[in-house]
């Protein structure tokens, strides 16, 4: 049986956030993350949020794909 896929939108709902492409792309773009800045350390997160992230790129996750995803598209300048 093959793990779930989970998707930048599924994400997204996962963290409460508007899951909608619309405003994936507006947030993406309100919170350029400079290299030196992790994604779990962003200060927009709240602590619940940061440590699902912490927890599924630690693990490997299920989630971890989207979750690169997201941290590529935060640091894209």
């Amino acid at each position: 049986m093959e793990a779930p896929t989970h998707t930048l939108e599924n994400l997204f709902e996962q963290l409460g956030l508007d899951a909608s492409p619309k405003m994936i792309d507006s947030f993406i773009g309100q919170h350029h993350l400079p290299e030196d800045v992790k994604l779990i350390d962003a200060p927009f997160w709240s602590p619940q949020q940061a440590q699902f992230l912490k927890e599924e790129l630690r693990e490997d996750a299920d989630w971890a794909i989207a979750v690169d995803e997201l941290n590529q598209r935060l640091h894209q300048s």
